[in-house]
């Protein structure tokens, strides 16, 4: 029997990519995403990329999206009991996985690992321990398409922020810098890939900073 799997969605290209390479496993069915927004804002909690364009892109997946309003500044206390009524609605649905994105940081794995411990939902990393700089070529290299939304202006001159996530961006950027950005020096957004129907059509809008980061509006063309 297939393993009934909800895909964590950052709206990002690691969370797209990950979406691909399950659809590729026989023993998993991929039943929907699930992407944390800030309330506040309406925006993708980590990328900060509006809910409009993250539903379009459950849309072109053809998938079933949950956006779960998280508020802005959010505690660990309210992050927990918000995820843990997900995780209980997730179970009435008869889900048995969760799968992420992540490369290679072991307390963010860890982190995920221990919050689903007791819930009887198994965490997936389809990703996990590849090379980055090999993810980052194959990725590309399988059409994948992607803007950078967000970056850590201690890891990147700001006028990356906006910038397509392609082989050029790969090559201009410091050799201290992950080319998957998963030390959280960038984001992204995926706009088009093989894991798509139809292409998601963006604009760069404008670039301001905010609590320490850089971010560039994507704006719905």
């Amino acid at each position: 029997m297939k393993k009934k799997t909800l895909v964590s969605w950052s709206s990002g290209k690691d969370s797209a990519w990950a979406l691909h390479v399950l659809r590729q496993q026989e023993d998993i069915e991929v039943a929907g995403l699930f992407c944390t927004v800030n309330k506040k804002y309406a925006r993708g909690a980590m990328h900060a990329v509006r809910n409009e364009l993250i539903c379009q892109q459950a849309e072109s997946v053809g998938l079933p999206l949950q956006l779960i309003p998280i508020p802005y500044p959010c505690s660990d206390s309210d992050y927990k009991t918000i995820m843990g009524d997900f995780i209980a609605q997730a179970k009435l649905q008869e889900i048995d996985c969760f799968a992420f994105g992540d490369l290679f940081l072991e307390n963010v794995r860890s982190y995920r690992e221990a919050s689903l411990a007791e819930t009887g939902i198994k965490p997936l990393f389809p990703l996990w321990g590849i090379a980055t700089d090999e993810l980052s070529k194959e990725m590309i290299g399988g059409g994948l398409r992607a803007k950078i939304t967000c970056i850590d202006p201690k890891y990147l001159p700001v006028d990356f922020a906006g910038h397509e996530y392609d082989n050029a961006f790969l090559e201009q950027i410091p050799d201290s810098v992950d080319p998957c950005g998963e030390n959280g020096e960038f984001h992204s957004f995926v706009y088009d890939g093989p894991m798509f129907k139809s292409k998601v059509h963006v604009q760069v809008g404008e670039t301001v900073s905010r609590d320490g980061f850089v971010y560039t509006d994507l704006l719905p063309d």
